[in-house]
Order: C-alpha cells, then structure tokens, then sequence
C-alpha cells in the first residue's frame, strides 16, 4: 500500500508553521497567516492531501464522487436584503439571534468525534486499506471536532462566528432566550426508523450520521454567502473587512469537511456491504438512501426552523422601529421565493429511469 494513502492520527492532526496567529475578538483562534499574510487553515498540512490522494484512488478505480446537487440548497432566512433592511432600521436582535444559532449549532459539531464506528473491515467485501473510511477514528472525525468548537485554549468556528457578529454588530445583547429555544426544538426530533436494518444499526447510524453533516456542511455554502454579504456591508455592519474575513476563514476551513465526508461516503458507495443474516447489498443503494431521505427532509425543515426561530421575536423587534408596520411589510416584500426541488438526485435508479 503506498504511504500516501495511508496516515497516523498525528499526521492528520498537524498544522503548518505559521507566521501569525489568528486572534479573534480578544481569542486565540485555530489557523493563522502565512509570511505572505495568506489564511491557512489548521489540521491541513497532512489532511489536505490525504483526502486528495483518497479521491485520486477512487477515480482510478474508476468511481464518482458523491455531489449534493445545488439546487437542493435552501435560502437562508433572513435573507441579505431582509437582514441589512432591518439594521439600517436600528432592529439588530433577528439578525443577532440567526448569528448566536449558527455559533451554537457550530460547537455542536465537536460531537463528530463520538460517532461509534464499527469493525468496518468486518463489515465489507472489498478491502479498505488507503482508503478515507479507515481513517474516520485516526484523526479525521477528531480533527473535524476540533475546527468546530475549538480544542484547549484555541477556539474554533463557534468562537470566529461569535467574533465576527460582535465586531460587525459591536458587541451587542444576546437574547437570553436563544440557547433554549434551540435545545428545545432539537429534543422534539425522534430517531427515525432504520431504512436498511439488514446491515445492523451500528453502521447505519454512522452512515446516516455521515451523510446529515454532509449535507449540513454543504448548506453552509450559503450561510458564508449570506453572512459575508451582510458582515462585509460598511452600510450596516461597524468593522466590515474584519468580520468578512472571518467568515470567509471559516469557509475555507469547512473545505476538508465536506470533502473527506464525500470521500468516505463514495468510498462505501464503491463497495459491497455484508448483510448481518451472511448476504450482501450494494452500498450505493445504502448511500443513496440514505441522502434521499436526508435531503427530502433537510429542504423542508431547514426554512421552516429558521422562520420559526426569526417570527416569534420578528413582530416585537420591529415595533422597537420608528414605522414599525412599514418595515414589517417591507420585509416581507423582499422574501425569497423558494420550493424545494422535486428530486433529490438520489432516487433509486429504477424510479430516476
């Protein structure tokens, strides 16, 4: 097996030399500039090209990636328009709570590193040597925790979102609120039913696992949109370049996330899954799946729970303003129309033909 597919957990851990820190907000954060004052991110210096060795080798073999179409991307909501509307208005609180939520929901993510991963090598017919999969528990999934909520006295993405809302917004009143009510609507979900209990629980739930974080990273494409358009704006936000950049520093980090995800899972994809009763099942008609209901479900209740979050402070907020039933139509005259697609692009092969 060539050395460039195969890592220890060190190796996919180390970070590059760097020439200066990132500080944000008064925070020691992870990466840091180049002698040339270029980001880099952190946990790259092997990663990188790890995943581009694991990808390489897929291709030879004569497999795909995994893509999430675009169009399966919800709005964000607000969106840039509603947002910076209200903040030429004095009403800052719906754009603060939508910041708070995604710095939350980012040091959520440090819970990646506690996904039970099976013998997988027990658990396929083909070999998995040099591949992504065999690396999910030596370093790639601790790495992914790190860069989401930070590890020991660097912060991560929860503490760069957090500085970019309090450089942009100047420090502003966080709703006491907000935690909670997002807690709360996170308890409401049941664990769905199995769709494939054929191949046991265990690796369901770190495939199912898998492919969700997929698709919320490949979401967040447009919340950096949304938040660099908004932060970066000098009409409504008090340090734009600062809170900009940090925002697009994050989007670079989140790159290694969605491509060792879609690695392993086209890596799984590629092979044949063995059966707990001794037969076998392809594992594309798993991956498939297993996307198709993530995202059918994803695209129906990311916009929902993100007006739900917005609308019951919306009305409150908005009377803080001098025409307080002006604004509120205005808003809602700048709505982004938006269904979600009819495909998912991960039908099984006979309904897609």
């Amino acid at each position: 097996m060539p050395p460039t597919l195969v890592y220890t957990p060190e190796q996919l851990l180390s970070s590059r030399v760097l020439a200066e820190p990132l500080i944000a907000n008064g925070v020691r954060c992870h990466g840091g500039f180049d002698a040339d004052g270029h980001y880099r991110s952190p946990r790259t210096l092997c990663r990188a090209p790890a995943i581009e060795a694991w990808q390489a080798q897929l291709s030879e073999e004569g497999h795909g990636l995994l893509e999430v179409p675009s169009r399966a991307m919800p709005p964000q909501y607000p969106n840039a328009a509603q947002a910076k509307l209200l903040l030429r208005h004095g009403v800052r609180e719906p754009l603060v709570r939508s910041l708070t939520i995604i710095s939350i929901v980012e040091g959520f993510g440090a819970i990646i590193r506690d996904v039970q991963v099976p013998d997988l090598e027990e658990l396929f017919v083909e070999p998995l040597s040099g591949t992504a999969l065999t690396h999910l528990q030596s370093g790639l999934f601790e790495a992914h925790a790190r860069d989401e909520s930070g590890y020991r006295d660097e912060g991560g993405h929860k503490q760069m979102w957090e500085a970019a809302r309090d450089s942009a917004l100047e420090n502003p009143h966080i709703p006491g609120d907000v935690l909670m009510r997002l807690m709360g609507r996170r308890s409401q979900g049941a664990r769905p039913a199995p769709v494939f209990p054929e191949i046991g629980q265990p690796l369901e739930r770190m495939l199912g696992f898998m492919a969700n974080v997929l698709v919320v990273e490949v979401f967040a494409e447009e919340t950096f949109r949304w938040g660099m358009d908004i932060l970066s704006d000098p009409e409504v936000s008090a340090a734009p370049e600062i809170a900009g950049d940090m925002i697009s520093y994050i989007q670079a980090d989140e790159k290694p996330h969605v491509e060792y995800l879609r690695t392993a899972l086209s890596e799984v994809s590629a092979r044949t899954i063995k059966t707990v009763e001794g037969g076998t099942i392809p594992g594309k008609q798993v991956i498939d799946a297993l996307m198709h209901r993530i995202l059918e479900q994803a695209t129906r209740t990311r916009p929902a729970d993100q007006r739900d979050d917005l609308r019951e402070n919306l009305a409150e907020s908005i009377r803080t303003a001098t025409h307080p039933s002006a604004l509120q139509d205005d808003f809602d005259a700048l709505e982004t129309p938006w269904a979600p697609p009819t495909r998912t692009g991960f039908e099984a092969a006979e309904d897609a033909a």
